[in-house]
């Protein structure tokens, strides 16, 4: 596939999501603000989040939820900006909610059953209005959290650890008939699934660690990101090193569009038909955009 250029000089940019006016709003982590992209590649910031706003999606109040991971140090390799370990000014993880048209920013949740939150880091949404979201754990010099999947409303009143422990969990995403929740994880390159019991319930696996069933393991030096699912339930998820986006079917056959940037996070779908992907390359701080093979999977609460 050939990408096009949409905007660059963006704060490593993540979460993006492609609204009905054709813009794309995104996350720019490094920068800690919630921004829009209009057609024409303008950038201007919705909202201040501070910290790392990481994931974000539209609720059914129409306002957005970030996941805000608490921030990164960040290096820089040439033209490459990357992240790093905890910063000195680490703030905590945290959900919160942004009104888009006023640029208000709520802290929801900073913590589950006593555990903080540590780096809240995608989301979506099912057709009930609850939310899962992953929490990334934080790393530093020696040592890094155990972390794992959370099932949440966004009115403040209930959270949940669902599933418990996942190494570094990132990308989330449903199954078109809502039956099965997914989930990557970043330095095993594996993606699991766990299969659905109602909202917020999953059917346990008996013998996984974690509940969930293996449904690919990358080879070789490839870490996983954000995901997004299309029409068809592939589960599309962005792929770092190995720049681009692996997609994986319901089976576990995958294939890769690479893209130019080793830091590829997330991908998103517009477009009248969702057949337009919207990837954010981050470590070049780029927003680009393809004709996708197949539709994406319209999400629960498109804006």
């Amino acid at each position: 596939m050939e990408f096009e250029h949409v905007a660059s000089g963006l704060g490593f940019p993540e979460g993006p999501i492609a609204c009905d006016d054709g813009s794309v709003i995104v996350v720019e982590i490094r920068r800690g603000t919630l921004s829009r992209v209009t057609p024409d590649g303008a950038i201007s910031v919705i909202a201040e989040c501070g910290g790392g706003p990481n994931g974000a999606a539209f609720g059914p109040d129409g306002k957005v939820y970030v996941c805000n991971n608490g921030g990164f140090e960040w290096h820089e390799a040439g033209p490459l900006v990357l992240p790093g370990n905890q910063p000195d000014d680490y703030v905590g993880g945290s959900i919160q909610r942004v009104d888009v048209a006023t640029g208000s920013v709520e802290t929801v949740y900073t913590e589950c059953d006593g555990h903080p939150l540590r780096g809240p880091n995608d989301i979506v949404f099912d057709e009930t209005g609850g939310f899962w979201f992953s929490d990334h754990g934080k790393m530093r010099e020696r040592d890094r959290d155990r972390t794992g999947l959370f099932y949440a409303q966004p009115d403040g009143s209930h959270i949940e650890e669902v599933v418990f422990p996942l190494d570094a969990p990132n990308g989330v995403g449903l199954s078109p008939d809502g039956t099965r929740l997914y989930a990557a994880e970043t330095h095993t390159g594996r993606v699991f699934y766990w299969e659905l019991d109602g909202p917020g319930r999953i059917r346990p696996h008996p013998v996984s660690p974690n509940g969930g069933h293996l449904l690919v393991g990358l080879p070789g030096m490839q870490l996983l990101d954000s995901l997004a699912v299309d029409a068809e339930g592939n589960v599309c998820v962005a792929t770092l090193v190995n720049g681009g986006i692996t997609i994986v079917s319901p089976a576990g056959e995958t294939r890769h569009v690479a893209t130019d940037d080793p830091l590829t996070t997330n991908i998103c779908f517009g477009g009248d038909d969702l057949q337009t992907a919207y990837v954010t390359c981050s470590a070049t701080g780029r927003l680009v955009k393809t004709r996708w093979e197949t539709p994406g999977l319209r999400l629960a609460f498109p804006k």
